[in-house]
């Protein structure tokens, strides 16, 4: 982002939100950078240096407000192939793939350079990928610190850092205050068999909307939607090759404009990588302004849809599968008798979620006679081992890092596998905004189309926001 100082300052005088996350402000008075929504009296313009990130504004010796919480504040949402690429590698970073891997290791999962992932980097995030990686650290430290009762040594672990002398050294030097100062200030945490986040997004957010998608499609045991909360079960591997199980329930948080997520305590040692994947299964990064004014009209009726993305990219894909020429409610009831079969028992605390969706591993292990005798087409159980196997061997990766054509090439490959369904994952999946599920019925009848290829083209106008124009169009047959 190219940071316009005159921009910022009206954008920091008014609180607007729709910047929130877009930049940071560094206040040379008192050394502290905000979010632009900070509701601490507005500094004098000569006071104000302008960062694109947090890391950046870090890197300039400033630390985080403790009102308005720069570890709060939304990501982005972008397209662009440079921007798309500093994304992905911030999201690896946050998903905390730096810990025991080089930069070289980073880029070489992104098929780019380190010198090319380091200057793309730079240009959009005003630092290093190193020094990007630390302040991510930090900054998960200091919100489980702050909202959880995890002890301080847990806390280091959880958030990257090999020793807690070196966390330690580390949190005293840029915060100037040490972790059990910090802990003494934060209000009162949740229960200590679990952990509570916030989830910032830019309004407007259409969350019973997301409800309704995430509800319909809900895989029984591992799903649920009750009231206005969603809970789940959820599976994690770590760097060590570990997983970690456990579930999560998200509702609207009391704080403005933000997703509460609360989490068992079981997953404490892969809290990046569970804060990345909630982020994406519910599309926190979206800029609807953006998106309405690409979209127009079309999105007029539902301005704060989002994407639901996923939580795990191999279940989407199976959910997909599973979902080809049926109505969702049979897909629904396939999946859950899937999971019943194939997943592993979990305890948790709500009724009725007891199962974790089988892993690749497993079906990779399994033959298509075992998949296709839980009622399910001869063809499609091929399809979901096919999958499972190249999931397995690492050769397909279904995460938002993936490069989109080149997954797309690989998923139709795969026998039993086409557009629909291969642009579905991407769209899910891989978090990818202009993803455009074709030839599908809905999205045809709420075009008042009759002929796929000149719906595909009259979609040309939605670039690069078709997957939230194929939602719109579905919402508006509702």
């Amino acid at each position: 982002m190219i940071l316009d100082p005159d921009q910022c300052y009206r954008a920091l005088r008014t609180h607007d939100a729709r910047f929130d996350g877009r930049f940071f402000v560094g206040v040379g008075t008192t050394g502290i950078y905000c979010r632009p929504v900070c509701t601490a009296k507005t500094p004098l313009e000569r006071n104000c240096t302008f960062f694109p990130s947090a890391a950046a504004a870090e890197a300039g010796g400033y630390r985080p407000c403790l009102r308005c919480r720069p570890e709060l504040a939304p990501g982005y949402a972008s397209v662009d192939a440079n921007r798309r690429l500093a994304q992905a590698a911030a999201g690896l970073i946050e998903d905390g793939r730096l810990e025991d891997a080089s930069l070289p290791d980073l880029a070489a999962t992104l098929g780019v350079t380190d010198r090319h992932l380091r200057r793309v980097f730079q240009q959009e995030f005003g630092v290093s990928p190193v020094d990007y990686a630390q302040t991510q650290r930090l900054l998960l430290a200091k919100r489980l610190l702050t909202d959880t009762a995890m002890p301080v040594v847990d806390v280091a672990m959880a958030s990257g850092f090999a020793s807690l002398r070196r966390f330690n050294d580390l949190f005293r030097t840029r915060y100037r205050m040490t972790p059990g100062e910090l802990r003494k200030s934060a209000p009162a945490r949740a229960q200590a068999d679990r952990m509570a986040f916030d989830l910032a997004y830019r309004p407007p957010y259409d969350w019973p909307a997301m409800l309704e998608f995430l509800g319909r499609r809900a895989i029984a045991g591992v799903e649920a939607v009750d009231g206005r909360r969603y809970r789940r079960t959820v599976r994690i591997a770590r760097n060590d090759e570990a997983f970690v199980t456990g579930w999560i329930e998200v509702a609207p948080s009391p704080r403005k404009s933000a997703l509460r997520v609360t989490a068992s305590a079981s997953l404490a040692g892969a809290v990046p990588a569970l804060l990345a994947r909630v982020k994406s299964l519910l599309d926190t990064a979206c800029r609807p302004d953006e998106i309405a004014a690409a979209l127009g009209p079309l999105a007029e009726a539902n301005p704060g849809l989002r994407l639901p993305g996923a939580v795990d990219g191999f279940e989407v894909a199976v959910r997909a599968i599973l979902g080809q020429q049926v109505t969702v409610a049979a897909a629904t009831t396939i999946a859950g008798r899937f999971a019943r079969t194939l997943g592993d028992l979990i305890d948790t605390p709500h009724a009725g979620l007891d199962r974790l969706f089988p892993p690749a591993s497993r079906v990779a292990a399994a033959a298509p006679s075992d998949i296709a005798a839980l009622g399910i087409i001869a063809s499609r159980a091929r399809a979901i081992v096919a999958l499972a196997r190249e999931v397995e061997s690492g050769a397909l990766r279904l995460v938002p890092s993936a490069p989109v054509e080149e997954t797309l090439a690989a998923l139709e490959r795969l026998p039993g596998i086409g557009p629909w369904t291969a642009q579905y994952i991407a769209m899910r999946a891989l978090a990818w905004p202009d993803a455009f599920p074709h030839p599908d019925v809905a999205v045809l009848k709420a075009m008042k189309e009759t002929d796929a290829r000149r719906a595909a083209a009259r979609a040309d106008a939605w670039r690069p926001w078709r997957a939230y124009a194929v939602l719109h169009l579905w919402k508006s047959l509702a």
